[in-house]
């Protein structure tokens, strides 16, 4: 105290080191107290000094946040506006209440971010990048502008648009898009990783499955054309909600690995994601929050996306330090589940291996009974299904039941239905019949197989009874 005294009210700094050093001597792992050593030799300008001292402060606690702003100060003073920024993170990370100390650190991250994402650093990173992967996944990138995109960015697969090259499309209406570009390229990324694995999935949805989902919000529909809103709108909104709800299901826990990989592997970038992420954050926090949006949208999708989002503040928070979480208002219920999903993700991320990003997808809109949205399925498969007509003629020639053909829906509703029934037993009789019957088949041809199929299909049209069937099928 007396030290204080001495350099802040008397500005005596030499006899103030005096006081320190006997405090020192009495209790030499006094971090505060080397911190303010620290602090008195950078007002002197001696900034080499004063960094030996904060950094045997940090040593000594390095959940101390006053250090940490210290150094930020120290770096800003020396021009290297990286260590800041990472110094005033670590600030902020470590503030236990949103104290003075913390809205500086706030304000001192937003300022140097923006001094740093107008340098040429974040197009540096990404062009690099970008001739990695053209490498590694044999085929050109384009980059290109687009304001019409629905999205911030988004990738187009060569192989999708029968194209030479993939392209990335960008807003640059967006702050700090470079960090949107280095997303959509590793969104590439894990994809050759996965196709080298033979593993990528893709992405599938339909016109049954849109017509279920309309469906599911009739009673929003309803209201919709009570307000006096135009058929044609009502499509519209259909089809960009259903669009964006299943953007979210497969992005939300993919784009929780990207930025990790990028918070980890590129931390030049790290301010320009600090910008972009918070303003996507932000708008996400918006279409979940807005009185007006709230009162013309589903409960359930609504609740549904305020879930995904959810998720995306809880990294944002153990990134950057800043929780917006609470803003987004959920029910007790809604945080629980988006704090499961976080959990489950960070039991992967370490140690993600190809393609396991696609299992976080499907867990995830299981939970939230989403998964009759879509269909993840085998890239290789579905290529190799894009067959010419003759070809396509060819194939229902050869398997005109589709017995060779997999169904991934129905094979992932028995999945289901396998483990819900695990450990519940099985009725012996059914057990029995199961096992006679694979005895009956065990030695027939497919042809024979076909023709006992046709002939209990046809007495299905036509009625059956239990005699026929025995017949057929000795039990």
């Amino acid at each position: 105290m007396m030290g204080n005294i001495q350099a802040k009210f008397l500005e005596d700094l030499p006899t103030a080191m005096k006081y320190y050093d006997q405090a020192l001597i009495a209790n030499p792992n006094d971090n505060i107290t080397i911190n303010n050593i620290g602090a008195n030799l950078m007002q002197q300008g001696k900034l080499e000094e004063a960094k030996k001292y904060f950094w045997e402060a940090i040593k000594i606690d390095d959940k101390y946040p006053n250090t940490h702003f210290a150094l930020g100060m120290v770096a800003e003073m020396e021009s290297d506006l990286p260590s800041a920024f990472y110094s005033y993170i670590k600030a902020i990370k470590t503030s236990k209440s949103k104290d003075v100390l913390y809205q500086n650190s706030v304000q001192q991250v937003f300022s140097i971010s923006k001094q740093l994402t107008e340098s040429e650093t974040g197009k540096k990173i990404f062009r690099e990048y970008r001739h990695k992967l053209e490498f590694e996944g044999e085929r050109e990138i384009d980059i290109i502008k687009d304001e019409e995109i629905p999205t911030a960015a988004k990738f187009e697969f060569a192989e999708n648009y029968d194209r030479e090259k993939h392209i990335v499309k960008f807003n640059p209406k967006y702050p700090a898009f470079e960090h949107l570009i280095m997303h959509e390229l590793v969104h590439l990324d894990f994809v050759i990783d996965a196709r080298k694995n033979k593993l990528n999935q893709l992405f599938i949805s339909n016109n049954d499955q849109k017509t279920a989902f309309i469906k599911s919000i009739e009673p929003t529909l309803k209201k919709l054309q009570k307000l006096g809103v135009n058929e044609r709108s009502i499509a519209n909104y259909c089809s960009d909600l259903f669009s964006g709800l299943n953007r979210q299901i497969f992005n939300a826990p993919i784009d929780l690995f990207i930025e990790n990989y990028l918070f980890n592997e590129y931390s030049e970038l790290r301010p320009f994601q600090f910008i972009s992420l918070r303003n996507m954050l932000l708008e996400g926090l918006k279409a979940v929050t807005d009185k007006n949006i709230v009162e013309l949208s589903p409960k359930e999708v609504l609740s549904q996306s305020k879930i995904y989002n959810l998720v995306g503040a809880f990294q944002f928070k153990e990134l950057f330090g800043i929780d917006y979480i609470k803003d987004f208002k959920a029910t007790t219920l809604e945080l629980k589940k988006a704090n499961d999903f976080y959990d489950e993700f960070l039991q992967y991320k370490d140690d993600k291996e190809p393609a396991e990003e696609y299992e976080l997808v499907l867990h995830w809109a299981e939970d939230l009974k989403l998964d009759k949205n879509f269909e993840l399925i085998s890239e290789i498969e579905y290529r190799a299904k894009r067959l010419d007509v003759d070809n396509l003629l060819k194939s229902i020639e050869e398997d005109p039941y589709g017995l060779e053909t997999k169904d991934p829906y129905k094979e992932r509703e028995m999945e289901k239905f396998q483990k819900a029934h695990e450990g519940s037993g099985l009725n012996m009789a059914v057990v029995m019949f199961m096992i006679d019957g694979l005895e009956f088949f065990e030695n027939k041809t497919k042809e024979e197989i076909k023709k006992i199929a046709i002939d209990i299909a046809m007495q299905g049209v036509h009625g059956a009874n239990s005699s026929y069937i025995d017949h057929l099928i000795p039990v």
